[in-house]
């Protein structure tokens, strides 16, 4: 299946590139509890980030929410992180995606839900989930 042509409006679309986002790094602690089923929550409702087409920020309350393996995420080394997408430009839905899978590489836990609750903007609100899973195996 062939997607149609994308962009049809020839807008400027420039995401960061990875590489580029010079994201803080998440740090992480002994969770001594190893094996006990615990659920933490957090509210983030001032991140922020650039929309790639119009270079405009974006806002959006982020609730993110995990159960512990091995580790857990240290708390100001998650706030410098989420306040290091000032000012990256990024897709609502990419983001929540990147989050997840760099929450997961820094903790390894056992399952964790993240959701990007986006505000208004030109008259469309925007509410992103995502979920993982650790397999077994």
């Amino acid at each position: 299946m062939e997607l149609s042509e994308t962009n049809k409006q020839a807008l400027d679309i420039c995401p960061t590139p990875r590489k580029e986002m010079n994201l803080f790094p998440l740090k992480t602690f002994e969770y001594e509890y190893a094996g006990k089923e615990i659920w933490i929550e957090f509210e983030i409702p001032e991140f922020t980030a650039v929309c790639p087409f119009s270079e405009f920020p974006d806002f959006a309350t982020i609730r993110l929410k995990y159960v512990p393996n091995r580790r857990c995420v240290e708390l100001k080394s998650l706030k410098l992180y989420i306040n290091s997408f000032r000012d990256v430009k990024i897709f609502h839905e990419h983001v929540i995606n990147l989050i997840r899978d760099d929450f997961v590489d820094a903790c390894d836990p056992i399952r964790m839900e993240i959701e990007g609750d986006f505000n208004v903007r030109g008259n469309i609100k925007t509410v992103v989930k995502t979920s993982y899973q650790k397999n077994d195996s």
